[in-house]
C-alpha cells in the first residue's frame, strides 16, 4: 500500500447485523409502538406529532446511517445536530430514560443477539445522554 494512501475507517457492522433496512424498519416500528403504549413513555410521546409517519421515516434514515448503512439522512437533512434539533423540548433524565426504555424494549423484540443489543444500548445511552438539557452550567 502506498504510504500516502489513507485507508477508509472500518465499516460499522451494526447495520448488517441488525438486518439492514428491514431490521431498521422493524426496530423503528417496535420503538414507536412502545412509545405509544408504555405509560412511562407518555411524556416523550407528547413531544411528537399525533401522526408519526414522518417521524418514523426520518428516524429510519437516521438509524440506518448511524448504524453504518446508507447515508440517506445526511443527504436529505444534513448533519444530524441532535442537540440543536431537540432544543425545543425539555429533555432531562426522566425523558432520556423513557426513550431508552422504549429502545431497550424494541431491541429485545427485534435483535436476537444479546451482545449486539448490549453494544447498541451502550451507544444509544451515550447519544440520549448527550441530548439532555438539564446539566448544571
Amino acid at each position: 500500500m502506498n504510504p500516502t494512501t489513507i485507508a477508509p475507517p472500518p465499516a460499522n457492522p451494526h447495520y448488517e447485523q441488525i438486518g439492514g433496512e428491514q431490521g431498521i424498519g422493524q426496530l423503528v416500528e417496535a420503538f414507536y409502538r412502545l412509545m405509544d403504549t408504555l405509560p412511562q413513555a407518555a411524556s416523550i410521546r407528547a413531544m411528537h406529532e399525533p401522526d408519526l409517519a414522518m417521524t418514523k421515516r426520518i428516524f429510519k434514515l437516521f438509524l440506518s446511517e448511524w448504524l453504518g448503512g446508507p447515508h440517506g439522512y445526511s443527504a436529505q437533512r444534513g448533519h444530524p445536530r441532535l442537540r440543536q434539533r431537540h432544543m425545543p423540548f425539555h429533555i432531562g433524565v426522566a425523558e432520556r430514560d423513557a426513550w431508552l426504555l422504549c429502545m431497550s424494549g424494541a431491541l429485545q423484540e427485534v435483535v436476537p443477539d444479546a451482545v449486539l443489543r448490549e453494544q447498541l444500548m451502550q451507544a444509544f445511552f451515550k447519544t440520549a445522554d448527550f441530548i439532555r438539557q438539564d446539566r448544571p452550567s
